[in-house]
């Protein structure tokens, strides 16, 4: 069956009324358009189909910017902080959260469900593209752990990548790592300290600017166009800004990122994505308002990272008050 963007809208819609996707009779909300999209069969029960819809609609709203991600998934009630049984109340909260009035919060909804109409067509019509093409080779995946809990902040990376051209023989990283402090100081290389758990070996970094190292890691053998690779970093660093951003040089598909705070949680978490590496760290700067667990932890995910804008958390010192 060939879904058209239009009539997946209109059931999207329909899906988003009342409790969402934990609506206990989900199989009468779900249209032809659907079930041909997100690949629902006659013999699936309901929670079958919730598994379905759950896994389909979070994986197409993972490439949508921030606000439009997340009211999408608040509409259909798959937001973590946004589970309430009625739509009004969801459009609210999006509302809050994005800190806009309701009725651009419905718009950025109704966004939203449009742009995962539109991607949901297209990869069934086998029309789906890399959101930003490399020449050379890009990230497929990046999880990153970062203990601020630590007497000198730390930073574990296992980030495995894609050749897009034959012979890459070395791969250029670009992370930053900042924290508090209003000076803007120039740092030197005993700033930062790297270790190579395996997937090659570093080269001497470069200062790039004030703030920016430049990190070369020559890799064991050249990779073949496609091929796959895996290293593992950590990274020290006394930080000069509370935020932790990556900004990436080449286009990476998947960006996870743990973060564990000490004891004094912030008061603020914001997170971050697809601004200007600039104003990450501008308190000014809006994103989603992260809550830590009881464990002092925040974890977020971004997909399809713009090459040169920033992607990741801030926080406001805890002796801010």
């Amino acid at each position: 069956m060939n879904v058209s963007a239009t009539d997946l809208v209109g059931e999207l819609k329909l899906l988003r009324k009342g409790r969402g996707i934990s609506v206990v009779q989900l199989g009468p909300r779900v249209g032809e358009a659907m079930r041909a999209a997100f690949g629902i069969t006659g013999s699936d029960d309901t929670a079958e189909i919730r598994r379905k819809l759950t896994e389909s609609l979070v994986g197409l709203a993972g490439s949508l910017p921030d606000d439009l991600r997340t009211a999408a998934l608040a509409a259909f009630g798959l937001h973590e902080q946004a589970r309430h049984p009625f739509l009004q109340a969801r459009v609210g909260w999006v509302a809050k959260a994005l800190d806009r009035d309701e009725r651009t919060a419905r718009r950025r909804i109704d966004e939203g469900i449009q742009r995962i109409a539109e991607l949901a067509v297209s990869a069934q019509n086998g029309q789906s593209e890399p959101a930003y093409p490399s020449r050379s080779w890009h990230t497929e995946e990046l999880r990153v752990a970062l203990a601020l809990d630590q007497q000198v902040p730390e930073v574990f990376e296992v980030r495995r990548v894609v050749a897009d051209a034959d012979d890459i023989e070395e791969l250029d990283l670009a992370v930053t790592l900042t924290n508090a402090g209003k000076r803007r100081e120039t740092m030197v290389g005993n700033d930062l300290e790297v270790d190579v758990f395996y997937g090659g070996r570093l080269a001497e970094p470069v200062m790039e600017s004030s703030e920016r190292f430049g990190l070369m890691l020559r890799l064991p053998k050249p990779l073949a166009r496609r091929a796959r690779h895996d290293i593992a970093l950590r990274f020290r660093a006394k930080l000069r800004h509370p935020h932790y951003v990556c900004v990436p040089r080449h286009p990476v598909d998947l960006f996870d990122l743990h973060v564990k705070f000490p004891r004094s949680v912030p008061g603020a978490i914001v997170k971050l994505e697809n601004v200007f590496q600039d104003d990450a760290r501008d308190p000014a700067a809006r994103g989603e308002r992260l809550t830590a667990n009881e464990s002092g932890e925040v974890h977020v995910q971004f997909r399809n990272l713009a090459p040169g804008f920033a992607y990741g958390v801030r926080w406001e010192p805890a002796d801010v008050s």
